[in-house]
């Protein structure tokens, strides 16, 4: 019995992965031939089935883009850049897109050691180290039976050293995969999503609003309180915002 449910189970997801296959691919074609409201709605199909992806998603924010939704389509590029923070598409992308924002956020960067290595640790999700991690251990294993076995003291330590070597980038590896991990966890940006979006001091509506943000800026998620979200710009400007004007990413 239990035989048969596990081939039932495998026959639903071979399913489902076809069908999420070829629903991307009609939002591809529909994409090629410049329609792409209809790709968008065969993309967000794919989503709703609960498939993601960096290219899912990289063509999700080029729909939007194509039809100047400020807001989804940076939003989608900055998903599709969690899954895959190297891609340079990606990158330069994301740019155009946030070039049509309205507002213009100076991001206040700390230039210190700790900010350079943050910004090594972001060059690839926490996936890509894990992988990164698995090739160097299967190097330093390779190379630590080739030290075992060969003869010449000269070529022994030679592998030594790299195998040496191999062992710290796997460490290294690891380390940096738990703290992109952990700092994708503690950090939670969001999108503004409303054409204009009160900031205001406290999480209320007494008063006048201490500025105002449009769609599209991307903001750091500090804390809720009922149906307010303290957020914070990259310029370190904080306030208080209505949580139906954003969306997290």
């Amino acid at each position: 019995m239990r035989n048969w449910i596990t081939v039932i189970a495998i026959f639903v997801s071979l399913l489902g992965y076809s069908q999420n296959e070829e629903l991307f691919e009609k939002g591809n074609s529909a994409y090629q031939e410049g329609n792409y409201e209809s790709a968008i709605q065969q993309y967000e199909k794919v989503l709703d089935n609960g498939e993601t992806s960096a290219e899912l998603y990289y063509n999700l924010a080029n729909a939007h883009y194509k039809l100047n939704h400020i807001a989804p389509s940076i939003f989608y590029f900055e998903k599709a850049l969690q899954l895959d923070p190297a891609d340079k598409d990606i990158q330069n992308n994301i740019e155009f897109a946030r070039n049509m924002a309205i507002d213009d956020i100076e991001n206040v960067e700390d230039r210190g050691l700790s900010q350079s290595l943050q910004n090594l640790i972001a060059t690839f999700s926490s996936g890509a180290w894990a992988g990164i991690a698995i090739f160097f251990s299967v190097l330093f294993v390779v190379l630590f039976l080739l030290y075992y076995y060969s003869r010449r003291p000269l070529v022994k330590r030679l592998f030594l050293g790299v195998a040496a070597l191999s062992m710290v980038f796997c460490i290294a590896a690891v380390v940096f995969g738990f703290q992109q991990r952990a700092f994708v966890e503690d950090n939670q940006y969001a999108i503004i999503f409303s054409e204009e979006a009160d900031v205001r001091d406290e999480p209320n509506l007494r008063g006048d609003a201490s500025f105002q943000l449009h769609e599209g800026t991307k903001a750091k998620i500090l804390e809720d309180y009922q149906e307010w979200t303290r957020i914070e710009l990259a310029n370190g400007a904080q306030g208080w915002t209505n949580s139906t004007n954003l969306r997290r990413l």
